[in-house]
């Protein structure tokens, strides 16, 4: 069985942290508990941290307010928020340049439509008639499900335009060890019903491990890949990626992998962690 590691002696070790946001520091419900003082102890010693995460539900500015301390203030600025959403605004930026583009998502997630200069549209506002130059696929929530899936179903049945998923999740953690359904998923589904190739973002892949490595080297450029750790809950993302990039990883239990299930999943999956531990609190 495996014997998870104490966190807080793993962190000492390192100069830069990454962490992933849902199943880490955060659940659908909100942060988890003690979660601002332990990221308050992070800085107080010194280590130059940063969020990794596949949400593109909200602006990097929102998400930041939400890991404010009531003492210390702000703890981790927009900044060092690497969200899978600014690379798919920087694609809709370079390819569709100008227009409309429909999306699935909530309004606060046309943020990333909107900061690439394009005019965003509920997807529940479009016309066969009057096509959108592109659709993106932002967040699971701020849309009916069965109306408005089936309309970009139909949609993209009948004219041809790039799909961007900008959140590549196909779960994220509800909390009391469930999951919910991610935009991930959805896109997953309506790809093999159209029969088409989107472009998607995010964990696993290594331009945002990238990202951030550049931001915490020009913080200080003495750091190397030996001195950053990743966190994060998900072997198949988090785990995985990092690894690709080529850093040291811990995976924690509070998240998508739950505890009595990790050896197995790890061993099946071939996705082995540099450490194993309950949770960032631990």
């Amino acid at each position: 069985m495996l014997a998870p590691s104490s966190f807080s002696e793993i962190v000492k070790d390192y100069k830069v942290v990454f962490f992933d946001a849902y199943g880490v520091l955060k659940s659908s419900r909100g942060l988890l508990e003690g979660i601002t003082d332990f990221l308050a102890w992070l800085t107080r010693t010194g280590k130059d941290v940063y969020i990794i995460t596949n949400d593109s539900s909200k602006s990097p500015a929102e998400m930041a307010r939400a890991y404010a301390h009531p003492e210390y203030g702000e703890l981790i600025p927009a900044s060092k928020i690497i969200s899978s959403g600014l690379l798919a605004k920087d694609f809709l930026r370079s390819k569709i340049k100008t227009g409309n583009v429909a999306y699935l998502g909530t309004e606060a997630s046309a943020f990333y439509i909107e900061s690439a200069g394009l005019n965003p549209i509920p997807v529940a506002g479009c016309s066969v008639d009057d096509p959108p130059r592109a659709l993106a696929l932002l967040d699971d929530e701020g849309f009916d499900w069965f109306t408005d899936v089936n309309r970009a179903v139909n949609l993209l049945r009948r004219v041809s335009i790039p799909v961007i998923v900008a959140n590549a999740d196909t779960a994220y953690p509800a909390g009391g060890g469930e999951v919910g359904i991610a935009v991930g998923s959805i896109a997953t589904m309506i790809e093999s019903i159209v029969a088409k190739k989107f472009v998607r973002f995010g964990k696993p892949d290594t331009m945002m491990f990238s990202h951030a490595f550049a931001c915490a080297h020009a913080n200080d450029d003495k750091i190397t890949k030996q001195d950053v750790l990743m966190v994060g809950d998900t072997l198949d993302t988090d785990i995985f990626g990092a690894n690709t990039f080529g850093i040291d990883t811990a995976l924690v239990l509070s998240g998508n992998t739950l505890p009595e299930r990790a050896e197995i999943r790890i061993m099946a999956s071939g996705v082995f962690p540099t450490y194993v531990c309950e949770s960032v609190l631990t």
